[in-house]
């Protein structure tokens, strides 16, 4: 009977072992999964928090440049209409310069000069502001007798202020020499040109 006893207890024994030693197996198993699976997941994550970074840095590296190169249009833009006024004040000066010495009355007899053989009107008008009329009427008249031109009117006109304009009485047309007409017209000029220096220095 104690064999029969012995036995039994050991057979319980081995079962106990075998059940728990399963069991334990099942519990190592399962964390097992679970770390591999949780293991899995943080590598998704983490895969896909770098790739969004990865995407966020790449726009913000292309808002950067586009603001970089926005911000170059920007100063070049700048420094040409800078450029640019600064050509037409050192324009307007030379202008005025020349408009404001003796010379605007041998530049007014040449122009009338120049419409008288050039054109068929029978009478040209000379418009000069009032100060130079005042200045050049007597010696420009002397001049034109000289010259035997005649049909040509001197008068003062308002709305500029220095330069003069020719009128062709016949059609109305008048063409402007004024000090502002040509600023405008040499600025125009000069500021393809200008642009064109601008770009071979880059």
């Amino acid at each position: 009977m104690e064999v029969q006893l012995g036995a039994l207890i050991e057979q319980i024994k081995k079962e106990g072992v075998a059940a728990a030693e399963s069991e334990a197996k099942a519990i190592v198993d399962k964390a097992n999964a679970d770390a591999e699976a949780i293991v899995a997941e943080a590598r998704a994550e983490a895969e896909r928090l770098l790739a969004s970074a990865k995407s966020e840095n790449e726009r913000l590296v292309r808002s950067s440049e586009e603001a970089i190169r926005q911000a170059g249009r920007n100063l070049l833009l700048s420094f040409r209409e800078s450029v640019a006024r600064e050509l037409r004040a050192i324009v307007g000066k030379t202008v005025d310069a020349a408009y404001s010495s003796e010379a605007l009355g041998a530049l007014v007899l040449k122009a009338i000069e120049a419409f008288a053989a050039s054109t068929e009107a029978s009478s040209l008008t000379a418009v000069l502001n009032e100060k130079d009329l005042a200045a050049l009427e007597s010696g420009m008249l002397a001049a034109l007798r000289e010259r035997m031109l005649t049909g040509v009117t001197l008068r003062a006109g308002d709305g500029f202020d220095g330069g003069f304009r020719i009128a062709v009485a016949e059609d109305g047309a008048y063409y402007d020499f004024s000090a502002e007409a040509v600023t405008e017209m040499l600025s125009a000029y000069l500021s393809p040109r200008v642009a064109a220096l601008l770009k071979e220095a880059k």
